[in-house]
């Protein structure tokens, strides 16, 4: 295989996406597996109007804030910067999803990408085993390639402090949070405001990858890779934007996901936001970043019924 650069994976001739080993990760597992089985038997049992509100609450901000906006579009992808207190501040709310520490989220998120831009990938990275398969794989397992490519996350992130720490005890910051909720609502809001909100923000997680990456609605296509993207416009709401990832898979880089008309896409709105109030600058969008090899449009996504909208500025730049 010819020498592939990104700016974390380095492959080299030998790097290979599709020899591996899939394997059980133990703390992996047993950390879904006992969020889920407390949400399971403890959320019936102490359900109550103000704890789902918190758990409402907690989701939106966590996922949103935190995993769409400070993890994957600010710490993976630099689609915009953001003052360090800030930056720490969203990443922290990310961490508080409950799926890894940031040099954790930020190595699933590149070796997978790194994978998947190649002419050929494991069965893993291209969520193509049937359902509970893919299930098991993706959140209790990992894929240990024979011939991985070297990971080289830059020293501004890998010598952070802050980070470095969060990587250490990412599982313990539920600690906190669940110590606030017991004050402030005893053990119902624990149970939803920890062990439902992590439950499902994981299942949601590994079932907007499933769903994502196997078919649905597709504007662009990359050619010469091994997976494509597809967007899933009935859940863009509840995703926070992130269930366009045709978009993503053609425009990486781009801190607006929901590009097409008609797509709400709540993060970017986040992050417009912050840009008009200063704490949001060099943001990246379709039109100001380079275009991916082999990407052409194969598809006008039609806006679903509603109030009438413009097509989206960047999108008739790119499409003059």
């Amino acid at each position: 295989m010819d020498v592939v650069s990104t700016d974390r994976m380095i492959a080299g001739p030998g790097s290979d996406p599709v020899r591996g080993k899939v394997v059980w990760i133990p703390g992996k597992s047993l950390w879904i597996t006992g969020m889920t089985l407390v949400a399971i038997i403890g959320a019936p049992l102490t359900f109550s109007l103000d704890a789902f509100v918190v758990f409402i609450i907690l989701t939106a901000l966590t996922i949103c804030l935190g995993h769409s906006v400070g993890m994957h579009r600010l710490l993976i992808h630099r689609s915009f910067a953001a003052p360090l207190w800030l930056e720490r501040t969203l990443v922290y709310l990310g961490v508080l999803v409950g799926m890894a520490g940031p040099f954790g989220m930020v190595h699933a998120h590149d070796i997978r990408d790194w994978a998947q831009r190649q002419e050929a990938c494991h069965d893993l990275y291209a969520h193509r085993r049937p359902f509970l398969t893919d299930a098991f794989w993706q959140m209790h397992c990992a894929v240990h390639l024979d011939h991985p490519p070297r990971f080289v996350i830059e020293d501004r992130v890998a010598r952070d402090r802050f980070y470095r720490f969060l990587e250490a005890t990412w599982m313990l910051q539920q600690v906190p949070l669940a110590l606030l909720l017991f004050a402030l609502g005893g053990i119902a809001y624990v149970v939803w405001g920890v062990a439902v909100r992590v439950a499902v923000s994981l299942t949601g997680h590994w079932l907007v990858g499933h769903f994502a990456h196997r078919g649905g609605e597709q504007g662009w296509r990359v050619d010469g890779v091994a997976v494509q993207g597809y967007n899933l416009p009935r859940f863009g709401l509840v995703t926070f934007g992130e269930a366009y990832h045709g978009n993503h898979h053609a425009f990486p880089g781009s801190a607006r996901l929901g590009i097409e008309p008609g797509q709400v896409d709540l993060g970017w709105w986040f992050i417009r936001l912050l840009s008009r109030l200063g704490l949001a600058s060099e943001i990246k969008l379709p039109a100001n970043t380079q275009r991916r090899a082999g990407l052409r449009r194969v598809a006008a996504v039609v806006a679903r019924p509603g109030p009438r909208r413009r097509a989206c500025p960047v999108l008739r730049t790119l499409l003059r």
